[in-house]
């Protein structure tokens, strides 16, 4: 027969709560960071597309 300590699962909930939010806090820190990869990935790609902007009116200037 197995023994259950009642007392052990007074603390679920809590425990439930707490796991809860941590991965509330990790789900969000893991979309902060794509945001700030993908917002650094457009700005270098605007300065490539200058870059080649600036190239193409110097060939046809010359």
């Amino acid at each position: 027969m197995v023994l259950l300590n009642w007392k052990a699962l007074e603390n679920f909930p809590l425990l439930m709560y707490i796991l809860a939010a941590k991965t509330l806090i990790l789900c969000l820190a893991f979309a902060g960071v794509k945001v700030y990869q993908r917002k650094r990935l457009e700005e270098k790609l605007k300065k490539e597309q200058a870059e080649k902007q600036k190239k193409e009116m110097e060939k046809k200037e010359n």
